[in-house]
């Protein structure tokens, strides 16, 4: 079992954001995504399903061009695309990246 207190979780910027990870195997990644306000992560394609849950503040999330914004308490589930982000205020989410298997594969 791995237990986390997420309030108690340093997060580092984007350039540093491997260091973010909570906890890792092959088919699954968490992490801590904080970004200051103005801050920007830049477009990401992600070969993996991708869950965002906003544990604080408020940011607009991109996937693949549509645009929507999130705070406090919502959720994000995309199939893999191409993901970007940009705050105003200041946020910090949950992010899980899942492996997309191919049907054929289960």
């Amino acid at each position: 079992m791995k237990a986390f207190d997420l309030s108690q979780i340093k997060a580092f910027p984007y350039e540093k954001r491997e260091k973010n990870v909570l906890f890792q195997t092959e088919e699954f990644k968490t992490r801590i995504i904080e970004l200051p306000p103005g801050g920007k992560m830049p477009p990401c394609k992600m070969s993996e399903y991708v869950v965002f849950i906003v544990l604080e503040g408020e940011a607009t999330i991109e996937v693949n061009s549509e645009k929507k914004d999130f705070k406090e308490m919502h959720c994000l589930i995309t199939e893999p695309a191409t993901l970007s982000m940009q705050t105003q205020k200041g946020v910090r989410i949950l992010g899980l990246q899942i492996t997309a298997t191919p049907a054929s594969a289960s």
